[in-house]
């Protein structure tokens, strides 16, 4: 599925945020290569929400994985952010997701021995950010969590350990987020009430958003709705 129109195709300053050609994920397993993904094409602009749909094994967390460099396709082209995934090393890699991706995950992946002030100040301080403590604080303090600084983890509800999960990853204020089943650990209220707040987040930065999700409900608040059978995005 290849989101172009004829303008962005001839308009440099309309290029896709990101770029996907000929897409494919084959792993090993004791029975022989597993096929995870077949041929994906897919264009996201800057500034659009994106549903990523489909069933259990159907290959999206995978694609979310690839394209936030995390791994590395079988074949075919990744672009970010003018980037070409496939020619960058581990060192550059990590260096293009510090600069540019946010990812929020099922589970929320907070260091336990650290609060959530650390947590949201860490990523920071590893990218040189003189301010880290100063914008951690202002992002636990736009996600509601002012009242809960010098808290661990374990202190937390699981909906605080997702908000505290949605500051980090909006904190170095990066061009692309991508959420894998972000509401998946909590009950419906509360997952109601994150993403909310997601969406919220994701307007006031005006971040790319792609949102991997089994609730066609959710999927509707996306602006565009992709959906990925036996590792093809379908019409």
């Amino acid at each position: 599925m290849d989101a172009r129109s004829p303008l962005a195709a001839a308009t440099p300053a309309l290029a896709p945020l990101i770029r996907a050609r000929g897409l494919a994920l084959t792993v090993p397993s004791a029975a022989g290569p597993v096929n995870i993904l077949h041929g994906i094409d897919l264009d996201i602009m800057a500034g659009e929400t994106v549903a990523l749909l489909g069933p259990s094994g159907s290959g999206k967390t995978s694609l979310l994985m690839l394209l936030a460099g995390l791994e590395r396709p079988s074949a075919g082209h990744i672009t970010l952010a003018g980037h070409d995934l496939t020619r960058l090393g581990e060192d550059a890699l990590a260096r293009l997701r510090r600069d540019h991706v946010g990812v929020v995950f099922q589970a929320f992946h907070l260091i336990p021995t650290m609060t959530a002030l650390e947590n949201v100040a860490v990523p920071l301080e590893l990218a040189g950010r003189a301010d880290a403590r100063i914008r951690a604080r202002a992002s636990l303090e736009a996600v509601g969590l002012g009242h809960r600084l010098s808290h661990l983890p374990g202190q937390l509800s699981g909906g605080e350990q997702q908000r505290t999960a949605i500051a980090r990853a909006f904190s170095a204020a990066p061009r692309l987020i991508l959420a894998d089943e972000p509401t998946g650990n909590l009950d419906q209220a509360t997952g109601r009430e994150i993403i909310s707040l997601l969406f919220a987040e994701q307007r006031a930065h005006a971040t790319t958003l792609l949102l991997v999700t089994h609730d066609p409900a959710l999927a509707s608040r996306c602006e565009r709705r992709l959906h990925l059978a036996d590792g093809r995005l379908v019409a």
